[in-house]
């Protein structure tokens, strides 16, 4: 191979290497974007879907962002996460398939069912229950999401930013490198001759 089509291999290898980093680099700045800061600014939380119940919707390890609403904005065909028995921390997201009001008190109550399931839920689910309705649902993140738990979040994140910096630094400081090197080989070049040399 000569030396012209071997520098040209290498420019093609070292943008393709660039293209990917910063591919990467975004694909995990968006996704931190997604399910960190715009859950934060909003008001919102990311939950992981655990079960089966919401097949083929939101299937176990999805990532759900919920967000507060109130009873009079849910409507049937929305998808809310809900306390199973009140005041406890256990939740569940199912899809409201019908709304009624208390006859007694005036409370708008909600009837929720899993997609996957063939029947609604036994209890009827009060507002003082609900959690927020599901803004939007990312797959598959669901796992790292329950991976990742608040001891481990504490280290992790922080290790990841730090190994995302270095790396940008790295990618950075590597094509400048070969940017002096371009400018250096060029300098060093002899120049052209004219025919009357």
């Amino acid at each position: 191979m000569n030396q012209s089509a071997d520098s040209r291999l290498r420019a093609v290898l070292s943008a393709l290497s660039t293209g990917l980093s910063a591919g990467v680099l975004f694909l995990i700045l968006g996704l931190g974007l997604a399910t960190i800061v715009v859950p934060a600014l909003a008001g919102g939380v990311p939950l992981s879907v655990l079960t089966g119940s919401m097949r083929p919707t939101l299937p176990p390890g999805t990532l759900v962002v919920i967000k507060p609403a109130a009873p009079e904005e849910i409507g049937v065909g929305d998808v809310i996460t809900f306390q199973i028995e009140s005041g406890k921390p256990a939740v569940a997201t199912h899809r409201v398939v019908a709304r009624s009001t208390d006859s007694g008190t005036g409370e708008i109550r909600f009837t929720t069912q899993g997609d996957a399931n063939n029947t609604p839920d036994p209890e009827q689910v009060q507002p003082a229950q609900i959690r927020g309705k599901v803004w939007y649902a990312i797959p598959y993140l669901g796992w790292v999401n329950q991976a990742i738990d608040g001891n481990t979040r504490s280290w992790a994140v922080p290790a990841l930013a730090g190994a995302l910096f270095v790396y940008a630094a790295w990618t950075v400081g590597s094509g400048l490198r070969e940017r002096r090197q371009k400018k250096r080989t060029a300098e060093e070049a002899p120049a052209p001759r004219s025919e009357g040399d």
